[in-house]
């Protein structure tokens, strides 16, 4: 995949278009991601011993990975290229060449 948990990214199709958010959990199997703030959906939750209340909750949803482009150090969307540095293999922001893995 070409985002991680982590990564700042911004959502490039679908209904949130815009937004942007960190990346709080990723699915590679499933080639999904869940990114914060967005595809905010709402679940009807029964009482239970952890919710005793119950009621309609909102959470967010995972989108597809091809719907995210993470963001450079400038804040830019950008395409993700891989190098070799030091033997390993590293993320590299097309749009500006900087080093996308610390």
């Amino acid at each position: 995949m070409h985002v991680k948990k982590g990564d700042k990214v911004q959502v490039i199709s679908g209904k949130d278009k815009g937004k942007q958010g960190v990346i709080l959990e990723a699915f590679p199997k499933k080639n999904r991601v869940l990114v914060e703030g967005v595809n905010i959906i709402k679940k009807h939750s029964k009482p239970s011993q952890a919710n005793p209340q119950g009621g309609i909750i909102s959470k967010e949803a995972p989108v597809h990975v091809s719907n995210v482009m993470p963001l450079d150090k400038a804040g830019v969307p950008t395409r993700v290229g891989y190098k070799l540095v030091d033997g390993k293999k590293v993320r590299v922001a097309k749009t500006s060449g900087e080093l996308l893995d610390k």
